[in-house]
C-alpha cells in the first residue's frame, strides 16, 4: 500500500473512531438524562423556549402527579390517544391509517397519529418539525421512556409540558389561566375543556365556545364516561382504594 493510500486510510480510521465516540458519549448522556427525569421534571424544552423567545411568553407550573384532577388524565387519553394503556409507545395502526390518508393529494386536512408518548418525546428531548431525522429520533426517545419511566410517568410529565394556549404549558398553567382554579380541582367538564385546545392550542383556547369547539368538549366528555369505566384507565388514574370502589 503506498504512503498516501496509508494516510487516507488512518484518517478515515481517525475520523470513524470520533464519530464512534461521538454517538457513544451523546447515548451515554440521553440515557442519564432520560434516567434523571423518571423523577425530575425538565428544566424547559425547546418548545417553550421557542414560545418566550417569539414573544408569546412562558407560564407554566410543574405539580406532582396527586395535585392533578383524574378528570385531567381521563380528558387527555380520552382526546389524544385512547389505546395509550395498551400500545408500546407507537400505534401502528393509526400510523397506517394516517400515512394512507396523508398520501392522498386531494386531503386538505393532515392527520395526525402521535401517541401521548411520542409528544412527550417530541416535546421534552426535541424540536417541532416532520423531517424524517426528527421522527427517527423520536420513535427513538419514545421506545427509551416507555422502557425506563412507564405509563404513570409519562402521562404526568406529558400534563406537565403539554403547551395549552400561548404561551401556556401545562395542565396547571391551563387551570389557572383559564378557571382561577389549581388542576387538582378541574371538573370534568373544564378538564374536557382544556383537552379540546391541545390539537391546536395557539388557536383553539381563543375561541373555546365557538360551535366546532363546543361539539369537540361534548365529544371528548362522551369519551371519558367510556373511557373512565375500563379497569386499566381506573387503575391508573385513581388510588386502589377508589379503584376498588368503581368496580
Amino acid at each position: 500500500m503506498s504512503a498516501v493510500k496509508k494516510k487516507k486510510v488512518g484518517i478515515g480510521l481517525r475520523i470513524w473512531r470520533i464519530i464512534k465516540k461521538t454517538f457513544i458519549f451523546l447515548f451515554i448522556f440521553h440515557l442519564l438524562y432520560i434516567l434523571l427525569l423518571k423523577w425530575v421534571n425538565p428544566p424547559i424544552t425547546l418548545t417553550q423556549l421557542g414560545s418566550w423567545i417569539s414573544g408569546h411568553g412562558l407560564k407554566r407550573d410543574y405539580v406532582d402527579w396527586d395535585e392533578i384532577s383524574p378528570n385531567m388524565k381521563i380528558a387527555v387519553m380520552s382526546s389524544e390517544d385512547q389505546k395509550f394503556l395498551v400500545h408500546g409507545g407507537l400505534d401502528w395502526v393509526m400510523i397506517e391509517k394516517a400515512m394512507e390518508n396523508n398520501s392522498k393529494k386531494k386531503k386538505k386536512r393532515t392527520l395526525g397519529a402521535s401517541t401521548i408518548s411520542q409528544q412527550v418525546a417530541k416535546n421534552v428531548f426535541l424540536w417541532q418539525g416532520r423531517s424524517w431525522i426528527r421522527k427517527g429520533l423520536e420513535v427513538y426517545f419514545t421506545k427509551m421512556i416507555e422502557w425506563i419511566w412507564g405509563k404513570k410517568r409519562i402521562l404526568e410529565v406529558y400534563l406537565n409540558v403539554i403547551e395549552t394556549g400561548k404561551g401556556v404549558f401545562g395542565v396547571e398553567a391551563a387551570s389557572q389561566t383559564y378557571f382561577n382554579k389549581p388542576a387538582s380541582q378541574l371538573s370534568q367538564r373544564e378538564a374536557a375543556t382544556i383537552a379540546s385546545f391541545l390539537p391546536n392550542p395557539k388557536v383553539y383556547s381563543q375561541k373555546p365556545h365557538t360551535g366546532f369547539m363546543n361539539k369537540r368538549k361534548a365529544w371528548i366528555t362522551g369519551q371519558m364516561n367510556y373511557m373512565q369505566r375500563q379497569k386499566e384507565v381506573r387503575a391508573l388514574v385513581f388510588d386502589e382504594k377508589t379503584a376498588k370502589k368503581k368496580k
